[in-house]
């Protein structure tokens, strides 16, 4: 008899979460990939480390990545930009032109042009640095949906803690996000499926 009861119990909170629940949750699920998909981007005006100006006409192209980083990011993003690096490397000669990878840093005060210049260059392949305003930089960051906070050290040092994914583009719209947990496999493989 108590089991036949455990059972009755087990299936009215099935039919609670199928017809009641389950909805709610797609429905939430639903808005975050609407709004996702609604990033658009802000119109800017930023210096890349050649001290020319970059505008969101500057993301235009086939596939364009952006990453939003600093340079004194002690692990998620260099490992990023790194896995970018390789994605290149390992594409088809033809796919490479059609690919491009900007480099966003949300820690301007301290990442000029030159500090970015020379971290980018530990890098094989190109990858475009923008710094500028930090004004400017906040702005940008949060039309990408990009969310960041610094938190301060005992030496009055900081980190920032930010939204690390990958934004991909396709002549600046936005296409897709790739996740900073996802592996290099899983990167190139989201790259290399949407470069035709």
């Amino acid at each position: 008899m108590k089991l036949k009861t455990s059972i009755i119990i087990i299936s009215g909170c099935l039919f609670i979460f199928l017809f009641i629940a389950l909805p709610t949750f797609l429905s939430l699920k639903g808005a975050k990939d609407e709004f996702v998909a609604s990033l658009k981007g802000s119109e800017f005006s930023l210096k890349d480390v050649n001290n020319n100006t970059i505008t969101e006409k500057s993301f235009d192209g086939p596939l364009t990545a952006i990453f939003f980083g600093f340079t004194n990011c002690p692990d998620i993003c260099p490992m990023t930009l790194n896995n970018l690096d390789l994605v290149v490397k390992n594409l088809e000669n033809k796919k490479k032109n059609k690919f491009k990878i900007f480099f966003v840093s949300i820690d301007p005060e301290r990442d000029t042009t030159k500090v970015i210049k020379d971290y980018l260059n530990t890098f094989e392949n190109q990858i475009y640095g923008i710094t500028g305003d930090p004004q400017k930089v906040w702005l940008l960051s949060q039309s990408w949906g990009v969310l960041s906070e610094k938190i301060f050290t005992e030496d009055g040092n900081y980190l920032i803690n930010h939204s690390s994914s990958i934004m991909l583009l396709e002549d600046g719209k936005y296409l897709a996000r790739i996740s900073h947990h996802a592996s290099y496999e899983e990167i190139f493989k989201t790259i290399n499926k949407y470069l035709r």
